[in-house]
């Protein structure tokens, strides 16, 4: 049996929230309003995963592939249920492809991106085979590194001069618009969406009372974390920069330059991007190879693991020939079409469900 603490699902929930979102400028095209748009998203999201954490209560500590099968019926409810997995494998996929086209243009010029994945995906291999409880200690020992590479990354952007306070001026100058947009439905399905898969791990939390607290202050933390860079990046290179940088947290680091002793920070950067992206991939997988072995009630997992590892390598080479066209499916198709009904509107039709059943079972009880 597989048993982690409070402490390790809050920092596994944080930086897999974080993700790759901490270099990308996240909420871009609300310019300088965007972290007003990452606070508002920040708060849904929070209010989004607990509904997923609802779920997880009133089924009795069901699992995100059995809410569908108890709640619909065998018949609605695996075909349903069938759809996770493969929405984490191909998530897994593209941050694979974040990787390999992050890599060569910022620390690895001129190596191959496949060669890249190939590196990485071998590595989460391993932890993969080691087991989740690895990757939960992993987590809990590198998180506190994030935040002080997050802390240090402040302090030298301000002794450096190049915070513009004014960059963030006229707030909301343009209204609500642009602010709304970026806030529905990408804000809210790109980090905090896509939390539904720790339905999947909370069952591995031994004490689960105080566990709504622990997954809500991992949203508010994760939040602030965002919203913090996009204030840095805004104020350091003023909204036009912002919206334009393909990767405006590198670009930010490398405005640091102190007594001209400390400057172009660059490997700050690729560590915590380094150990985010790690991190919520390998939390894809893991969560798309429990959702098959108990859709298939497999005895063993390396078989599962190791095709879902290949599917990701081999998906992450063909989805996508340009970067741009990343993004684009990213922001506009995903969160539309895949996200939203089944992170958003499943789970809020679950809910109403669950919430019937428990009170059928009060009033038969009474």
């Amino acid at each position: 049996m597989i048993h982690v603490s409070k402490y390790q699902i809050f920092t596994l929930m944080t930086v897999f929230q974080l993700g790759s979102t901490i270099i990308f400028g996240f909420a871009a095209d609300a310019g300088r309003n965007a972290w007003i748009s990452t606070l508002i998203s920040s708060v849904l999201g929070m209010c989004i995963v607990l509904l997923y954490w609802s779920i997880f209560h009133l089924s009795g500590g069901l699992s995100l592939v059995e809410w569908c099968p108890a709640l619909l019926g065998k018949w609605i409810g695996i075909p349903l249920a069938w759809l996770f997995p493969l929405v984490f494998l191909y998530d897994s996929a593209r941050i694979v492809s974040d990787i390999r086209f992050l890599f060569p243009i910022t620390i690895l010029h001129g190596t191959p991106n496949w060669l890249i994945a190939i590196t990485f995906l071998l590595v989460i291999l391993y932890v993969l085979f080691s087991g989740y409880e690895v990757l939960a200690r992993m987590s809990g020992f590198f998180f506190p590194l994030i935040l002080l590479s997050l802390l240090l990354e402040i302090v030298l952007l301000f002794f450096s001069g190049r915070i513009h306070l004014p960059n963030l001026l006229p707030v909301l100058g343009e209204g609500w618009g642009k602010v709304w947009q970026t806030v529905w439905p990408s804000g809210l399905m790109q980090t905090y969406g896509e939390s539904i898969e720790f339905a999947m791990f909370w069952g591995f939390v031994a004490q689960k009372k105080q566990l709504p607290f622990t997954v809500a202050g991992a949203c508010i933390l994760s939040g602030l974390c965002i919203t913090l860079l996009d204030v840095l990046a805004i104020t350091g290179m003023g909204e036009h920069v912002f919206q334009q940088m393909m990767y405006p947290s590198f670009a930010l680091l490398k405005l640091s330059n102190v007594v001209d002793l400390l400057e172009n920070l660059d490997a700050i950067g690729v560590s915590y991007l380094t150990l985010t992206a790690f991190t919520k991939l390998t939390l894809h997988l893991f969560a798309a190879v429990y959702c098959i072995r108990k859709l298939l009630a497999a005895a063993g997992d390396k078989a599962i693991i190791l095709t879902s590892v290949v599917v990701a390598f081999f998906v992450s080479m063909t989805m996508v020939v340009s970067f741009n066209g990343h993004l684009e499916v990213a922001t506009t198709v995903l969160p539309q079409r895949l996200w939203l009904p089944l992170f958003l509107y499943l789970p809020a039709v679950l809910f109403l469900m669950a919430c019937v059943k428990q009170k059928r079972r009060s009033a038969q009880h009474d």
